[in-house]
Parts: structure tokens; C-alpha cells; sequence
């Protein structure tokens, strides 16, 4: 088994204020009495796959509701690359940890191996690893799309299937390039005109991607060279041509060190001191001077520079948000110039394309149809016996093909379930047929057909098993456990002949403490569980108990 769900918490979720749930691999069942919460294991199952939530669900008092799950693998590389391409961390131990949070507030917060994460990550991610079926869930049977890929994984024809979808996908662009540049000449004359005049403005701006940058700085300078060129001069004054500047003061206070130095030779180091002082004074007046000179700019270049900037701001209004933007568009719009310009060209290269495309799809898609066609029967035979297994003695189950008219994007046919359960009445399409429990014990029959080719490894059925009883019930139930060879089974049910038959049992008990009612789960083994066989039998009495103990040991 790829993969095994160990363990469930839950905290503040409806009913349950806390609760930890270890698993084990097998076929595990969890039953209680009608509205004790059983129903919230699935809600929380439910919640960890990504569904979306309700804060209504929240305990009422509780601020926030989480649900953590792990799941064992054996094998993480594939897994771990998954994650990679998620931007979430690797597994650690082979354990996959999934954690969901949500608040009365509407605060939704998800997390996988304690990466935060967004929810659709965590449905893709929660597709794989559980299929979970309710009341309602079967119906998806009756959707000609997943019949369809029901059909397929029997088939083992995925590597097929893809192959022809990518290559319908592109015999579909291909027709609709051709159907754009095959429109009407006007339609194209107008569309030539704008974007020879896009091109012909956007290549006579003759832009650089790094040129904005530039442009502005130096721009954002020479616009306040007003400024620059007035502080500036101020400060050159007071270094070297007011009557007090400090290059004047300096030349007094040199020949003061001087006198100094003729008394004391040791205070050489004042006069050297000074010398750098007046060297670098005299640099900066000499650089503010140049810098004064370049602040000079001709009016006319200043002009050129802001009709540029004006220039950058039009084309980004019309063309995209930057002028890389703006250049990639008009590499577009001459592409697509180029291509009507030439659409004579154009057209007949798109043509032999297209038919060679036509080709293509016909020659996988009737390699797809005898995939399928071959497996058709063996798949109507297949289900037919797990039927037959669960009730339907004498149905008939049967899996219809049909050409379509033209290539579909899933192959060349259509296909039907085609079910009579009882004899004497022609196979019609499983839409046809109202009863709930029928079709839930067909979806029974496929997910057992399909048992091999399923690489999901948590299978749950919360109460598929309704409107059953009797022996059906008890073939209900080792359909699930057959089941449970290739999977982990988790089983939602109220029939004691299912429950007999599971490896592990747990029991959803509510009780009313401290003015609160809380639902717990417990695990049930030896007298405990023979006692709750015994409950779902109707009662404890000594004939329900031999019941039990019967159905145990049968089981």
C-alpha cells in the first residue's frame, strides 16, 4: 500500500471538543447510534482535503477549529518532487502531515508538513490520496465523464489518453489561428492599419528595456539644476571667494603652524596635519566648480529630456505598465503583422498542418477506441460478477461505445453504463435508474472491478450501504474488506453484517458534560465489540449477542 492515514485530530469541530484517532491499514468501520456524530469524521476528512468551510462548524465557544492528519508512505520521492513543485516542504520520516485551520471569523489557513499553503494545493494534493463516497457521491457514476474514466483506467489507456487530448488540443488551436487570419479583408485591412501603426510608433521611439531607469535619474538631477547650481556656488564662495572664506583662513592659520614648527621642530606633524587639510579643501572647492559648470544645462537638452519622459509616459498608457512591456508588445504586434502580411503563406502552412493534425487524432484516437473497445466487455463481465456477489442475481450490466460524428476531446466515442437489475427488462443508462441503493451498489461493483488499477490508497464509503440488508448487507460488507487488500477502507455504517467484517471497530458515543455535549470515539474490541454488533442487531439480548459472536467469527 502507497500510503496509510494514522491518524486524525480534531479539535473544536462541531461536536468534538478534542480527539486524537490512530488508524491502522485494513478495512477499519465506525458506527454509533443515528446523530451521535459520526458523520463529523467524514466532515473532517472532508475539511483536510480542502473542501470549503463552514465557520459555522466552529464548537460553539471555541474561537478557532483545526484538523490535523498524518499519512505514512513508504516511498516519498514522487511525493517529495510534488511537494517541491508546491513550494512546501519535503515529507520527513515517510510522514505527509496536512493541517487545517479555521476561525469564527472566516480566517482559513492550511499548512502541509508545516508549510503554509493555499487551499486548492491542498484539494489537488488530498485528490490523490482519498476517495470518499456518501450518500450522494455515487451519483458521480452517473456523468458520462467519469464513466468514461472508469473505462479508461481499466483499460490501463492514461498515456493514450493524454496523448490524443494534447494532440486534439492542438489541432483546435491550429483551426482557430487558421479561422482568425482566414476573416473577412476588411476586418484585416483595419487590423493591418492599427498595427502597422503600433510598430511603426513603438520602433521610431527606439527603446531600450534599461533606458527608463536612466532617463529619470538623470532627469530628476537636471530638473532642479536651478537649485543645485545656486547651493553649490554658495559653497564655492565660502571655500575660496568671499572675503572670509576658508581657504583664505587656512593660508593664516598655516602661517601661525609655521611659527610654531621654528619653536618646536616636534610639532611638524601640525603643519603636515594642515597641508592635507588645505589639499583636500582646495579638491573639493576645484570639483564643486566642474559640478557647477555641468549644472549649466542648455535649456534645449532639458526640453529633449522631458519630451522623452513624456514619450515613455504615452506609450506605457497604450501599451503596458513598463516599457519592457511596451517593447515585447510591439515584437507581438509585428509578429502578428508579419503573419497577415503573408497570410497567403500563412494559410497554407497552417492547412497542411491542420491536416496533418486531422491525421494524428484519427490515428490515436482509433488506437484509443480499441483500447477501450477491448476492454469494454471485460469490464462489463467484471462488474457484473460483484453484482451478482452483492444482490443482482441475474442483472445485466454493460458498457457501451459509440462514434461520435467528429473527434471529441476525449476520443472518437461516446460511452454509456448500460444496467438492468432484474431479467426480463433491457440495459438502460444508469441515469435512468432512480433507486440510490442500486446505484451505490454499483459503484460498489466498479470500485472492485477497479481495485487494481486504483493507486488512491484511503477508500471511504460513509453509508453507501443505505436501504440494504439481509445477505447484501453481509456481501456489502466483504466487498469492502476485498476491498481492503489493495487500500486502507474506512467504512461509515449502521449495518452490523458490514461492521462485522472490518478489521478494527470504533464507536461514536455523545455524552452531555459539564452542560455540554461532546462526541467521542472509542475503540471496540472482545465483549465491547460483540456488545455493539449486538446494539446495531437491535438490542443486548442473549439472541442479538450469539448474533454478534455468529457474525464475528463469520466475519
Amino acid at each position: 500500500m502507497p500510503a496509510t492515514l494514522t491518524s486524525l485530530r480534531i479539535r473544536n469541530l462541531a461536536l468534538v471538543e478534542e480527539l486524537t484517532w490512530t488508524l491502522a491499514s485494513g478495512f477499519t468501520v465506525v458506527t454509533g447510534e443515528t446523530g451521535s456524530g459520526k458523520s463529523i469524521i467524514v466532515g473532517a476528512l472532508k475539511l483536510i482535503l480542502g473542501e470549503r468551510a463552514d465557520k459555522t462548524l466552529v464548537r460553539t465557544g471555541a474561537e478557532s477549529c483545526t484538523v490535523e492528519s498524518v499519512f505514512q508512505f513508504s516511498d516519498t520521492k514522487v511525493l517529495n518532487r510534488e511537494l517541491e513543485e508546491f513550494g512546501v516542504e519535503p515529507c520527513e520520516g515517510g510522514e505527509l502531515i496536512l493541517k487545517r485551520v479555521f476561525s469564527t471569523t472566516g480566517t482559513n489557513r492550511q499548512f502541509i508538513n508545516g508549510s503554509p499553503t493555499t487551499l486548492a494545493v491542498l484539494k489537488e494534493l488530498g485528490d490523490g490520496l482519498v476517495d470518499l463516497h456518501g450518500p450522494h457521491d455515487h451519483q458521480s457514476l452517473l456523468s458520462d465523464t467519469k464513466q468514461l474514466s472508469l473505462l479508461d483506467a481499466f483499460a490501463d489507456a492514461a498515456a493514450l489518453l493524454e496523448k490524443y487530448e494534447g494532440q486534439y488540443q492542438k489541432l483546435n488551436q491550429l483551426i482557430e489561428e487558421h479561422t482568425e487570419l482566414s476573416t473577412s479583408e476588411a476586418a484585416l485591412e483595419r487590423e493591418v492599419d492599427l498595427l502597422r501603426h503600433q510598430v511603426r510608433e513603438i520602433e521610431a521611439a527606439q527603446l531600450r528595456a534599461d533606458e527608463e531607469t536612466e532617463l529619470l535619474a538623470k532627469y530628476s538631477v537636471w530638473a532642479n539644476s536651478r537649485r543645485l547650481l545656486e547651493v553649490s556656488t554658495q559653497v564655492i564662495g565660502r571655500l575660496s571667494e568671499a572675503d572670509d572664506a576658508v581657504l583664505g583662513r587656512l593660508t593664516e592659520i598655516g602661517k601661525l603652524l609655521r611659527d610654531l614648527e621654528r619653536i618646536d621642530p616636534a610639532a611638524t606633524r601640525f603643519s603636515e596635519s594642515h597641508q592635507r587639510a588645505a589639499t583636500e579643501l582646495e579638491d573639493l572647492a576645484q570639483s564643486l566648480q566642474d559640478y557647477a559648470q555641468e549644472m549649466d544645462l542648455d535649456p534645449e537638452r532639458l526640453a529633449q529630456m522631458e519630451e522623452r519622459v513624456s514619450l515613455f509616459e504615452t506609450l506605457k498608457r497604450k501599451y503596458g505598465g513598463s516599457i519592457a512591456e511596451v517593447i515585447t508588445f510591439g515584437e507581438q504586434a509585428g509578429e502578428r503583422l508579419r503573419k497577415i502580411e503573408s497570410r497567403g503563406t500563412e494559410l497554407e502552412r497552417l492547412a497542411g498542418e491542420i491536416e496533418a493534425g486531422r491525421k494524428a487524432v484519427q490515428e490515436t484516437g482509433k488506437k484509443l477506441n480499441a483500447k477501450r473497445a477491448a476492454a469494454a466487455p471485460k469490464l462489463a463481465t467484471s462488474v457484473t460478477t460483484h453484482l451478482r456477489d452483492l444482490g443482482f442475481k441475474k442483472s445485466d450490466f454493460r458498457v457501451s461505445l459509440a462514434s461520435l460524428e467528429k473527434p471529441g476531446p476525449h476520443g472518437l466515442e461516446s460511452i454509456a453504463f448500460l444496467f438492468a437489475p432484474n431479467p426480463g427488462e433491457p440495459p438502460k443508462p444508469l441515469k435512468a435508474i432512480a433507486s440510490s441503493g442500486e446505484i451505490s451498489r454499483v459503484m460498489l461493483a466498479v470500485k472492485s472491478s477497479l481495485a487494481a488499477q486504483d493507486t488512491i490508497p484511503l477508500l471511504v464509503f460513509d453509508e453507501i450501504d443505505a436501504n440494504v440488508g439481509g445477505e447484501i448487507a453481509h456481501a456489502v460488507g466483504a466487498k469492502m474488506k476485498s476491498l481492503a487488500a489493495e487500500h486502507q477502507v474506512l467504512c461509515i455504517s449502521h449495518l452490523p453484517q458490514v461492521a462485522a467484517q472490518a478489521n478494527t471497530q470504533f464507536v461514536v458515543t455523545k455524552e452531555f458534560m459539564k452542560d455540554r455535549t461532546i462526541s467521542q470515539l472509542e475503540k471496540v474490541e472482545g465483549k465491547a465489540r460483540v456488545e455493539e454488533i449486538a446494539r446495531m442487531l437491535g438490542g443486548k439480548s442473549d439472541s442479538a449477542l450469539a448474533h454478534a459472536k455468529t457474525l464475528l467469527a463469520a466475519g
